[in-house]
């Protein structure tokens, strides 16, 4: 069954190449040009070519009939490919026949043909050929009546019978007319079948735009039509054509830097239409997802392709990413310079050469990055203002994207100015300001703006001092370690800077309670109201712990080896403290922890494992950079 299927995808694609073949012939057909050919040739005084508007509506036709071939049901498309073999095996008998009935002229015997080999030689020949066309022409059409295709065989039927050799040619006219009235008859019976359809697809259509709308009609033909394989298997049939074409007209082979040169050339030549740009377009984009494939699986090997979200860290794994980095890093600027030295700078190739510079940037900033984070791994203590590092690595090379995308937009605006214009050439102007330009200045200036005011935002906030730390005693609930240095929200909580300010670049509430930041003004711990969240029993969860430790609690030891026990746990990992009132060793834990949790245990009651997990589900979608 799976085997039918892909045969039926194939045939899907296969069968719709050759309508958009016709599509880019017609694109490049200049009927102009083709009638100051034909009135200079001998075909002048025929009367088919005389009337240039006739050839012109042709030329619509021909749009209008590929169009229609390229959207046919795979059914009705087979069957027409089923009629259209049909036909070229009936014009193969006609040929077989007028070869033989000329071969008979020629030889000018008219006796017994087991009397002359060469006679039998012949007749034999053009029996079994029309033989074989009789029956393949029964089986496409599936149908045992196999006489309504063997009037071809008349002729042999009459050298048989020693019928004279200027009778034989005649009864050769004959069956080519004959074959001629069925063929019309077949497509007179038929003729109402392309209105039929047409009308059956115009009410399908309606009905589906009516009830899923345009887009999803849209949509369902892409899928149907397999639109992006199309456009591939088209642009590779050009290429190969345009290949075969050049080393069928050359006897000698061509040396290394002429095949480079001619598969550039090639390309270039397979991408003067329409629908070869789009070919193309295509085209690179699924070399491309080969490549990402197979850059996924020299990274991760097989676990690549395999739902497996286990991570293991090895050197080895290391190095092949670093080699991969260090790969993309140097080749786009080897292609650049070797573009530079092959072919003459214009807008094009300076589109290639810079997007191959943006590559480069991009990993080098990667690299940079990396290594950041490898020394920040060595050492003991983590690099507290990492993250403003990283900020100017980024916005160091995203900055260099931007000047690159604007000089690219320079030179093809002169080009466009003082050189020669295209339509073409303005809409790629036009396409590139909007997507690396514009886009691109929009979303620095935004992150700019962000960043501007998370940094405005903790500098607005208050330092807790060396006794408040103290009084505190507990970690950073955003990325669970010591707090040395800490800022207090208004709502009484505390953070390390850097992880707050993260945190701020999406949203402007405590990652804990979820109370607004927006008013620093008013002094910390008195408690902001906090954003509603729907909690029925929250009022009813305020658990107080004795000063002595509760029986059969256990420390459980940090990333940094100290134990901490179950009330640090719960305030370092989620418990939601509005109103914090440290006495005697008691803890009290307030209503914020139970509409964190949503149930109705407390968060000292938890395992620690679970506390974190809550966190984590409440602060990892949002830290993550």
């Amino acid at each position: 069954m799976a085997a039918k299927e892909k045969l039926e995808a194939m045939l899907n694609v296969a069968l719709r190449v050759p309508s958009i073949m016709l599509l880019d012939v017609l694109y490049r057909w200049d009927v102009s040009s083709f009638f100051q050919q034909i009135q200079r040739s001998s075909l002048n005084n025929n009367p088919l070519f005389q009337y240039k508007y006739l050839a012109l509506n042709m030329h619509y036709v021909g749009y209008i009939l590929s169009v229609v071939l390229l959207t046919l049901p795979r059914q009705h498309l087979v069957q027409l490919y089923l009629y259209f073999l049909t036909a070229l095996l009936l014009y193969a008998g006609h040929q077989i026949s007028r070869d033989y009935v000329r071969s008979e002229l020629e030889s000018g015997y008219e006796g017994p043909m087991y009397l002359e080999p060469l006679s039998m030689n012949r007749f034999m020949t053009a029996l079994i050929g029309q033989l074989v066309v009789c029956t393949l022409c029964s089986c496409v059409m599936k149908t045992k009546q196999i006489w309504l295709f063997s009037a071809h065989m008349l002729p042999l039927l009459a050298r048989l019978c020693l019928v004279p050799l200027e009778t034989i040619a005649i009864i050769n006219k004959f069956a080519m007319i004959f074959t001629g009235l069925e063929v019309l008859y077949f497509l007179a019976s038929n003729l109402l079948v392309p209105y039929n359809l047409a009308k059956s697809a115009y009410r399908e259509l309606v009905q589906v735009v009516e009830v899923y709308g345009l887009l999803a009609l849209g949509m369902s033909l892409w899928n149907q039509l397999v639109v992006p394989v199309l456009f591939m298997v088209f642009w590779l049939v050009l290429f190969a054509l345009q290949i075969y074409s050049y080393f069928s007209t050359r006897d000698q082979p061509a040396s290394r830097e002429r095949l480079l040169f001619l598969f550039l050339t090639s390309i270039a030549e397979c991408c003067s239409t329409p629908y070869s740009l789009l070919g193309l377009v295509f085209t690179v984009s699924f070399v491309a997802l080969g490549v990402l494939t197979l850059c996924k699986f020299y990274l991760q090997g097989y676990r690549a392709f395999m739902n497996d979200p286990a991570m293991n860290r090895s050197l080895w794994k290391h190095f092949r990413a670093v080699s991969l980095c260090l790969f993309l890093l140097v080749f786009p600027a080897y292609m650049a310079y070797m573009i530079c030295q092959f072919f003459h700078m214009d807008f094009w190739l300076l589109i290639i050469i810079s997007s191959s510079i943006l590559t480069s940037l991009q990993v080098l900033g990667t690299l940079f990055i990396y290594v950041l984070f490898m020394v920040e791994e060595f050492r003991r203590e983590p690099v507290e203002n990492m993250d403003d590092v990283i900020y100017y690595v980024n916005g160091t090379y995203r900055l260099l994207e931007f000047l690159v995308a604007l000089c690219v937009v320079a030179y093809g605006v002169s080009e466009t100015i003082f050189g020669e214009w295209t339509v073409m050439g303005s809409m790629i102007i036009f396409i590139h300001s909007y997507y690396n330009v514009w886009l691109r200045a929009q979303l620095g200036w935004k992150s700019f703006l962000l960043r501007r005011d998370a940094v405005n935002k903790i500098k607005s906030l208050p330092t807790a001092t060396k006794d408040q730390l103290e009084q505190h005693n507990d970690i950073c609930a955003i990325c669970y370690q010591d707090m040395k240095s800490a800022i207090i929200t208004p709502c009484g909580h505390f953070f390390h800077a850097g992880c707050l300010k993260k945190w701020l670049y999406v949203q402007e509430t405590c990652p804990l309670c979820h109370c607004q930041l927006k008013n620093p003004t008013q002094p910390p711990g008195l408690g902001l109201e906090p954003v509603p969240q729907p909690n029925p029993g929250a009022e009813q969860n305020t658990v107080q712990q004795q000063a002595t430790e509760p029986a059969g609690a256990e420390h459980q030891e940090r990333a940094g080896g100290k134990p901490i026990d179950n009330g640090q746990a719960a305030k370092g990992s989620g418990s939601l403290q509005d109103s914090v009132n440290v006495k005697d060793d008691s803890v009290s834990l307030d209503t914020a922890s139970s509409s964190e949790s949503g149930q109705g245990e407390t968060a000292a009651e938890r395992p620690s494992e679970e506390r974190e997990e809550v966190a984590t589900r409440d602060l990892g979608s949002c830290i993550q950079n």
